[in-house]
């Protein structure tokens, strides 16, 4: 198989060379890039296909066909840093979909797969396999499940009815109602959806063989579609509270809602992430937790406020990207946005867009919120520490502020807890005074952190 990696906005030229994609095999990579949800109206929203090669947008994963798998993998570097290996970008980004989508994958275990040589969807096979299997060691879940059957002797309950109709010319058998301890239940058919997907999926042979392994645990499952599967029948409980987030692992590789499957006649499928939106829900998953026990809370695509009325209907409904609340109301409004910023030698601007500020300045106004900040992640060319850059809103000295900054994705999670923990702070506080909680509490909730 034919597997070839590029970054985020980078183009691969057409030819047989290492660095290089047969035509052949790009004109169907792009026409399972143009079935994405992604794609847009002009369908080149993940890759553009022109006529000396491939170039990479703004959606990030694999995009593959029997024979070629294209990897995309996002500019994800820390300050100073500079010629990160794909190995390195590789594993940033499985660490952000792990914390955003709720996935089982710590350190530990992703050191012992190999960054080098498998591409973003093999790794996720890899670590979905892994844990599968060492759940299912420690037994199946299992209900009792209601059983309807003609037996020649009474278990559980006779069904009359039935009896002195149906088996009314065969008084030989008994029309028996009766509960019987089962796997075949919704969560295990989510489980065998999952493993006979990823069987068409994956091309490493030591995955292959895992998967095989594990059709066979689960061979007494019925084998259900994943558009017909009923995802509202899971419990989750105290019995198979630890399946938790293997169902979120499944949930990944099943629905619609982040990759698209196939594109009609075209045998090739896609695992596919918009790095605007992951930006943003790791940001919110991160915060969230640096905000717990503070008298703040986060919410995030909030607000719902209008920009325009006509008479008492509403135009222009808002929705910013972050909110950050306290009993008084609205204290901060960020907005991320998955752009590289430039170094003030030069740009002073450093690439922030107008109607990016324009936006944060409407947030402000319309949500009366005197604190709004435009979030970007760092990278290797901007100086090494984090950019907290504070101007005031339309003059001098101004109560209402907007701060750029920017949030490095290097370095372990806890980095990146403090760092937008002292953010947020720094955006609430004035001269060392606090604004919204008395600023004894506020700043003893922050040190409780």
């Amino acid at each position: 198989m034919i597997r070839r990696t590029i970054r985020e906005w980078e183009r691969i030229g057409y030819g047989s060379g290492d660095a290089e994609i047969p035509e052949a095999e790009a004109d169907r990579l792009a026409a399972i890039a143009r079935a994405s949800a992604f794609s847009g109206r002009g369908g080149e929203g993940v890759l553009e296909h022109g006529r000396t090669g491939l170039r990479a947008r703004g959606v990030v994963g694999v995009i593959a066909t029997q024979g070629c798998q294209l990897e995309i993998l996002p500019k994800i570097e820390g300050g100073g840093e500079t010629n990160v290996s794909d190995a390195t970008l590789r594993a940033r980004l499985i660490h952000m979909l792990a914390v955003t989508f709720d996935l089982p994958i710590e350190a530990g275990a992703m050191t012992k797969l190999g960054w080098q040589r498998d591409t973003l969807l093999e790794l996720l096979i890899r670590l979905f396999c892994a844990k599968l299997t060492d759940a299912v060691r420690q037994g199946m879940p299992r209900h009792y499940l209601e059983h309807e059957d003609d037996l020649p002797a009474l278990r559980g309950r006779l069904e009359v009815k039935r009896q002195f109709s149906t088996l009314a010319v065969s008084p030989q058998k008994l029309a028996c109602r009766f509960d019987s301890l089962s796997s075949d239940i919704a969560l295990n058919q989510v489980m065998r959806a999952a493993i006979s997907k990823l069987s068409r999926l994956s091309g490493a042979q030591d995955t292959q063989r895992a998967l095989r392994e594990l059709s066979f645990v689960y061979v007494d499952v019925a084998d259900v579609p994943p558009c017909a599967l009923r995802w509202d029948r899971i419990v989750l409980d105290r019995t198979n509270g630890r399946w938790r987030n293997l169902l979120s692992f499944a949930r990944l590789f099943l629905t619609d809602r982040y990759q698209t499957t196939s594109a009609g006649a075209i045998d090739g499928h896609a695992l596919l992430f918009e790095m605007n939106v992951l930006f943003e829900r790791y940001v919110e998953r991160i915060l969230s937790r640096a905000l717990a026990g503070t008298g703040y809370r986060l919410s995030s695509q909030g607000g719902h406020r209008d920009c325009l009325y006509e008479g008492d209907i509403g135009r222009f409904r808002t929705r910013p990207d972050l909110i950050v609340r306290n009993t008084d109301g609205v204290k901060l409004i960020i907005d991320t946005k998955w752009k590289r910023m430039a170094s003030r030698i030069d740009d002073p601007k450093q690439g922030v867009s107008q109607a990016d500020v324009y936006q944060l300045m409407a947030y402000g106004r319309l949500y009366r919120c005197p604190n709004v900040v435009l979030l970007y992640p760092h990278h290797g060319d901007l100086p090494p520490d984090p950019i907290r850059r504070r101007y005031s809103i339309g003059t001098m000295g101004a109560k209402e502020t907007l701060m750029v900054a920017t949030q490095d994705l290097a370095g372990p999670q806890r980095s990146h807890h403090n760092a937008l923990r002292q953010l947020v702070e720094q955006c609430l506080t004035r001269e060392g005074r606090s604004e919204g909680l008395p600023s004894d509490d506020h700043k003893a909730n922050f040190q409780a952190i």
